[in-house]
């Protein structure tokens, strides 16, 4: 039979479940974007940049049922995208990124968009792919899937020229796809054996998970429940255990949580570390003391023992591990050990401490960031998404704003990108349009891509984007108020949320100090069930520091030799001194 490639690679797209594509047509696809108009499966989004799309892919991949993909024109499209494809490298998220490429077929050099895409691509993927004949097609898809979602998740890339794309050939079958084995245990009984010994004996053992835990919810609560274990959570994976479990923490457990996850895990003596890397962010700058008897579950073998030695390294499915985890220690898992009762109390008092050390804090007129969170925690379904961006809201949520779902919260981390709410939520509400979603940004990761909002405009999406306006950039000009008494190029001009709104046919909202905070997230969230985008212009408060700040700076200035902190104190002393 006959068929063009791009004939073929929708076929391949349609095999892996793909039901949305972002990008931008151009020269170089726009016989694959005809394509995809014609598949009953697969929904072509136009984005305004394609920077947007990737973070939108991104979201698909976490909290959708599909795998996120781009469509994109070579050189400037591919370079345009390459923040949002970095970041799930980094965050370990699998992403289908298509792309044209300048005909194979012509002996001419220097055409329209030529560069090498493989060589810029190959430090943000697991692997790049080159289709040269019309029969790679379809397997190379499939192999660029089983590589993007098979061990730890990423981006692969797959450039396929236009020639093939609109050109028709002789191909013999559309094959369809095979779905690898679902993960298992095999090999890993000896570890697994090692680590629920630890456990059984350990006094106090607690419970570090990541998003590589996304998928194993009720395996962690289970087991954090048999050991009378805290758990924290990296920033990542803010929602992987419920946070209104009694056992629950917060978001790590050094200098640089909040006091319950401190206090809970001072004693720990044997720590479960399940889908995480020991990152910066997670640890307040490699902050954290992890005791000798170091469980480290991770899919990929490369991240055990990386940061912090273990006493028992599995390389493994999460899922599959916690499971197994689960049926080897059985009901009793030496709960004799332990004073459940007074583990949960202590927490639970911390928490409330902490939460009046929040309420107590005068936000002088304008709004206090606990009263937000409260006020969104009660009109925000258990099941509802929020997408929250880089930058001081960021801790601001993970230590104030309980999630109850799994993947209820998504948020980069290691590639920490700005400007990923917007275009994320978009995705997330893409996926997911029965869900409540839910953006928290702030003005300057605002103003990167707060155009995208026309996007959900023009698909009817009805989104909510708090927009936590202060003028600042504000995580980095508290870093530099104390040392240098100055903000640098963190001092943001006046910006009119409202005129964002009208441009985008957004509808607008603004939420100042005098206002209560649950009534107009109520309005916002009503207006959003009519199908289109509220833009919520939220005048924060963000005096009071997070716990995540103040710890991470003081773990920072520790480790700096004596003569740098000689020269940053007196800097600091004498520019406050002097004005």
């Amino acid at each position: 039979m006959k068929k063009t490639g791009a004939e073929l690679a929708v076929h391949a797209l349609e095999q892996l479940g793909v039901k949305f594509t972002f990008g931008i047509p151009g020269v170089h696809n726009t016989e694959l974007y005809d394509q995809l108009n014609s598949s009953r499966q697969i929904t072509p989004i136009m984005v305004t940049h394609e920077g947007g799309g990737a973070f939108m892919a991104d979201a698909v991949s976490r909290v959708g049922g599909s795998i996120g993909t781009m469509v994109v024109v070579p050189a400037a499209g591919l370079t345009h995208a390459a923040s949002g494809i970095g970041e799930a490298l980094l965050d370990g998220i699998p992403m289908l990124v298509i792309c044209g490429g300048v005909r194979n077929d012509l002996e001419y050099r220097y055409q329209l968009h030529e560069m090498d895409q493989h060589a810029f691509m190959a430090g943000l993927t697991k692997k790049t792919f080159m289709v040269n004949t019309h029969e790679e097609v379809i397997p190379v898809l499939y192999e660029a899937y089983r590589t993007a979602t098979m061990g730890e998740p990423g981006p692969v890339f797959v450039e396929i020229p236009v020639n093939i794309q609109l050109l028709t050939a002789e191909v013999k079958a559309l094959p369809e796809y095979q779905p690898v084995e679902a993960a298992t245990v095999r090999g890993l009984e000896h570890e697994i054996e090692r680590a629920v010994a630890l456990l059984r004996q350990a006094k106090h053992p607690a419970i570090f998970a990541g998003w590589g835990a996304a998928g194993a919810q009720d395996c962690l609560v289970a087991l954090a429940d048999r050991l009378d274990a805290p758990v924290s959570t990296t920033l990542q994976g803010v929602s992987v255990f419920p946070s209104n479990h009694p056992l629950h923490t917060g978001m790590g457990f050094g200098p640089s949580a909040v006091p319950a996850a401190r206090e809970a895990f001072q004693e720990c003596d044997c720590l479960l570390a399940v889908g995480t890397r020991f990152g910066e962010i997670p640890t307040g700058s490699f902050g954290v003391s992890v005791p000798e008897n170091l469980i480290h579950i991770d899919i990929n073998p490369d991240v055990i023992g990386a940061n912090f030695p273990a006493a028992v390294g599995i390389a493994g499915d999460a899922a599959a591990v916690l499971a197994e985890l689960c049926q080897r220690l059985g009901n009793d898992a030496g709960q004799g050990l332990r004073d459940g009762d007074r583990i949960r109390t202590h927490i639970r008092e911390a928490k409330q401490a902490y939460r009046q050390e929040w309420l107590e804090h005068d936000s002088n007129g304008r709004v206090n960031p606990l009263g937000f969170f409260d006020g969104l925690r009660a009109e925000l379904p258990d099941d509802g998404i929020l997408v929250v961006d880089d930058g001081n809201h960021t801790f601001l949520t993970a230590e104030l704003m309980p999630i109850h779902d799994p993947k209820g919260f998504i948020s980069p981390t290691d590639f920490n990108c700005m400007g990923y709410a917007v275009p994320a939520a978009i995705g997330a509400k893409l996926a997911n349009p029965d869900r409540t979603v839910a953006a928290i940004v702030g003005d300057g990761a605002f103003t990167m891509t707060c155009m995208e909002i026309l996007t959900a405009s023009r698909n009817n999406l009805g989104v909510v984007f708090y927009v936590f306006n202060d003028g600042e950039l504000s995580q980095i000009s508290q870093a530099q108020s104390i040392p240098y008494n100055r903000k640098p190029c963190t001092v943001l001009g006046g910006l009119d949320v409202s005129g964002v709104a009208q441009a985008t046919g957004a509808e607008y909202l603004s939420l100042s100090g005098i206002d209560t905070p649950v009534d107009i997230i109520r309005q916002a969230q009503h207006l959003a069930k009519g199908g289109k985008p509220v833009i919520v212009n939220v005048e924060i408060d963000y005096s009071k520091k997070t716990a995540f700040t103040k710890g991470t700076v003081k773990t920072n200035f520790k480790r700096f030799p004596l003569g740098t902190k000689m020269r940053f104190l007196g800097r600091s002393l004498s520019r406050h001194l002097l004005g």
